[in-house]
């Protein structure tokens, strides 16, 4: 394979800004090849780390808006992904307005003006490939801008991250619990204080902590313990961490792990009731989107050990219960202590407590159990170094206790988060967001009913709303999802001759006394006009391997803004960094790269499908494409497009490779569909690199079919 270097152009990501208009909305998402590690989005002043879990995607996006608006939902979608999270980059929103997002297979939520005013952060995942943004904004001063979001590629359920916790960690053993944490491979280690014994001093650090835990320093996030604080204003670990310890002289932040807020506290300065430490804590929980939170600092609210219960953390953790958390990581003690779900007091409270879980284990002495407790322990030890290892979910965590080598203490607990969606719920929603059907014609809507908490009731199915001379039939009328998953239906739409105009209908899923609805754009086109156009600009309802048969690993079909690719080799354009209009098109692989592979089709076969249409009478396709190939393509590798009658393809187009270099050049295209008139069908547009591995690169715009 012959190399090829990628070049980059510059790209300016819209957002919301003084100069909009009351009500503007803009929208753009670009999804990113499979399998890339996410791409850098801008940096901003301010913002709450996200670290994400192992196989996840994403890219930028744009969705903005200013003043007051409160019907034009936009969508930010990433076709064939399980779930979905999206980065705001600015919500300033005043009064009673809102943002709701929901996702097109399950969950919901609304964002009001206490969600992180002034800071750019991640929202929760919500399932399916698709997040609906609904804004109600009444304020002129209220505005948003999304720019980017990440995809994962499994269910939401298995989607995990590994976190690491200790304290009390250097101390002469360190040595050994430090492979425990490399052989985790976590996202990140929290320190519950005390880390490099006895003064934290910045000697210490680097003589007693770096050689075995500086390996980690990179995903770390510290508290310091009272030994810190031997030197003065704990400088030395201040010094040490940098700006991962928070502010100098205050040492509380916060950041996200996939779907968990982390808070990290500072309890070895005042933390009183109305503390600014405290009253910073309660504001940090509030803005939360998160379904589960965790906090970590080193003084222990419960503990046997010889330090024993210590109250002065109560604030602490009452602002914790009060929010919903679900769990606290402590230190102090050198032993392992878990504790029973409780309220601030100590009472065992299964329902909304939080569990603390003692793990000062890291690596100096032993203390034994020599006091008593106002909260239930529920296991210990005395005498194992280790470390804790959380393995959290979306809407569950397991708390694994793993001993260092030659010792057989172990211990696991499991928790569900009180914020995760726990009571039976459902969602509606519609893919596409906005179809067009032609007078005499029909047009066709999944209809997706998502469960949360287990729910598992029938849904009944209703459409209302539809422009003059539009007719609407769900099929089947009522779903039942499976717990926690998505069933489907089908709206036919159905225009007569007369029909004309356009709304914004609504679905309607309706069980027992509940209700949820979604909005699908219906327009009527002109008769004998286009049945069906796309230019790109804007999500149509396209699926990526809608069949589940395609065999590509790498640069699949994407909408999005393509990056030009130049081969060293034959200095020809294989990817071109334009399209016939507008800024967007069906491409594969998208996005340039520092190397030859990376985003050019690979490993086989890529589909996208359209969302149905009625072919009328004569009807024509009319669609620009380009496609390139190195020297090394066979006749196996092609770009196609075929007309899927129900789960009949018929081949319309086709271009095939050669072992001859071909650069990228825009051309037209017909094909007659007039043999498929009156039948409803879907637009199969493939793409190959079969055989064997070779340079291909594709891409197609401005689709249409007319009588």
């Amino acid at each position: 394979m012959r190399s090829t270097t990628k070049r980059w152009r510059r790209r300016t990501l819209a957002v919301a800004t003084s100069t909009l208009a009351a009500g503007a909305f803009l929208v753009a998402a670009h999804p990113q090849a499979g399998g890339a590690a996410p791409p850098a989005v801008p940096e901003v002043a301010d913002q709450v780390p996200q670290l994400t879990e192992a196989g996840v995607t994403g890219g930028p996006a744009s969705v903005s808006g200013g003043g007051m608006s409160t019907s034009a939902d936009r969508s930010v979608c990433a076709p064939g992904a399980h779930w979905l999270r999206v980065r705001f980059a600015e919500l300033s929103l005043r009064g009673n307005d809102s943002v709701t997002l929901t996702g097109s297979s399950a969950g919901s939520y609304t964002l009001t003006s206490r969600h992180w005013p002034g800071k750019a952060f991640h929202t929760r995942a919500f399932e399916g490939d698709c997040v609906r943004v609904s804004a109600a904004l009444s304020d002129p001063a209220s505005r948003f801008a999304i720019d980017a979001y990440q995809a994962g590629d499994r269910p939401l359920a298995a989607a995990t991250t590994t976190v690491a916790a200790v304290g009390d960690v250097c101390g002469s053993s360190c040595n050994q619990t430090a492979p425990l944490i490399k052989n985790m491979n976590p996202q990140a280690l929290i320190l519950a204080g005390d880390n490099a014994y006895s003064s934290g001093t910045l000697s210490e650090y680097k003589n007693n902590y770096d050689p075995y835990y500086g390996q980690f320093k990179a995903i770390t996030y510290p508290t310091p313990g009272n030994h810190e604080y031997n030197t003065s204003g704990a400088s030395g670990y201040f010094d040490y961490f940098g700006a991962r310890a928070g502010e100098r002289g205050k040492g509380y932040y916060s950041f996200d792990v996939g779907d968990w807020h982390f808070v990290a506290l500072n309890s070895n300065i005042t933390r009183s009731t109305g503390s600014a430490q405290e009253t910073w804590l309660k504001n940090d929980l509030a803005a939360s989107t998160k379904p589960c939170t965790a906090a970590f600092f080193h003084h222990p609210r419960f503990s046997r050990g010889t330090h024993g219960d210590d109250s002065s953390v109560t604030p602490f953790f009452q602002a914790l219960y009060n929010a919903k958390a679900d769990l606290i990581v402590v230190g102090h003690d050198h032993n392992y202590q878990r504790y029973a779900p409780s309220r601030p007091d100590g009472t065992r409270d299964d329902a909304n407590g939080v569990r603390e879980l003692l793990i000062g284990t890291g690596g100096r002495g032993y203390y034994n159990f020599d006091q008593s407790s106002a909260a239930v322990q529920e296991a210990g030890n005395t005498n194992t170094f280790g470390v804790g290892k959380l393995t959290l979910t979306a809407t569950d965590y397991r708390s694994d206790f793993v001993p260092v080598s030659g010792r057989t203490f172990t211990d696991t607990a499991t928790g569900k988060c009180k914020k995760a969606a726990s009571s039976p719920a459902f969602s509606v929603g519609t893919t596409p967001s906005s179809v067009s059907v032609k007078p005499g014609g029909t047009a066709s809507v999944t209809v997706n009913v998502g469960s949360t908490g287990g729910f598992t009731a029938a849904t009944a199915l209703s459409v209302s709303g539809l422009p003059s001379g539009v007719t609407g039939t769900i099929s089947p009328s009522s779903v039942t999802p499976p717990a926690n998953g998505t069933a489907t239906a089908t709206l036919t739409l159905t225009a007569s001759d007369t029909a004309s105009g356009s709304a914004a209908a609504t679905v309607t899923g309706t069980s027992g006394s509940t209700t949820q609805t979604a909005k699908v754009t219906v327009s009527v086109g002109a008769a004998g006009g286009e049945a069906f156009a796309d230019d790109f600009e804007t999500d149509k309802g396209w699926r990526l391997n809608a069949a589940g048969s395609d065999t590509a690993t790498a640069g699949k079909w994407e909408r999005g803004d393509p990056e030009q690719t130049t081969s060293t080799y034959s200095n020809q354009i294989k990817q071109r960094g334009d399209t016939t209009s507008g800024v967007n098109c069906l491409v594969t692989g998208r996005l340039a790269g520092s190397e030859y592979g990376v985003n050019d089709l690979d490993g086989g076969a890529s589909s996208m499908a359209s969302p149905a249409f009625t072919v009328p009478a004569g009807g024509k396709l009319t669609f620009s494409y380009t496609f390139a190939h190195g020297d090394n393509a066979t006749s196996a590798d092609y770009l196609r497009v075929r007309v899927l009658d129900g789960t009949t393809p018929t081949t319309v187009f086709e271009k095939t490779g050669s072992a001859t270099e071909v650069a990228g050049v825009w051309q037209n295209a017909t094909a007659d569909l007039s043999s498929f008139a009156g039948r409803s069908v879907r637009l199969l547009v493939e793409a190959a690199d079969a055989s064997t591995a070779s340079l291909w690169e594709s891409a197609v715009d401005d689709i249409r079919v007319t009588a």
